[in-house]
């Protein structure tokens, strides 16, 4: 159980080790940084490394950036719109009123980071560079740990059997476990 049997509504002021003094999720990273650092990682490789082009054809990168780009910035734009729609901030260290169950989180408990993850991606295609690609996912996995599972945590103990109900439901990434 991800509460650990505790879980319920956490009265105002009182710390746990799910919630910061802000009242939200215990992250202490803002999640986009994990991505410029893969970015920025994969442009110094690059550029001061070993040169690890994609593919020949301009074309067909920025045909592929074009697509996972408007993809990622689609998924971020849903989710961003469902926040303000429900007087949510997205920073994960803000308290959450309400679970949002509609639009991409329907299909995914991380629209943002798997937008994120994509528009990573799409930088990677649109400047021919293979190691900002291959950097996107060490980068989500930074965010899993530094974001998404103290994120969840604070969910579970915040909205207990709602949430419970919404992971049975929803994977945590496209498809990936629940």
């Amino acid at each position: 159980m991800l509460c650990g049997g505790a879980c319920g509504q956490v009265p105002r002021g009182v710390l746990t080790d799910v919630q910061n003094r802000q009242g939200g999720a215990n992250v202490r990273v803002p999640p986009p940084l994990f991505f410029v650092a893969g970015v920025a990682a994969g442009w110094a490789l690059q550029n001061y490394g070993a040169a690890l082009p994609l593919a020949r054809s301009a074309q067909t990168v920025l045909f592929v950036a074009a697509v996972t780009g408007v993809a990622g910035l689609a998924l971020i734009l849903a989710a961003l719109g469902l926040f303000r729609k429900t007087g949510q901030e997205p920073e994960p260290w803000k308290p959450s009123p309400e679970l949002i169950g509609r639009g991409p989180y329907r299909f995914t408990r991380n629209p943002m980071y798997i937008g994120m993850f994509l528009l990573q991606c799409a930088v990677g295609f649109g400047v021919n560079n293979a190691w900002i690609v291959l950097f996107a996912p060490l980068a989500l996995l930074g965010v899993h740990f530094t974001a998404v599972l103290p994120e969840e945590r604070y969910l579970a103990n915040k909205f207990g059997a709602g949430y419970l109900k919404y992971v049975a439901r929803t994977a945590r990434y496209l498809g990936w476990p629940k």
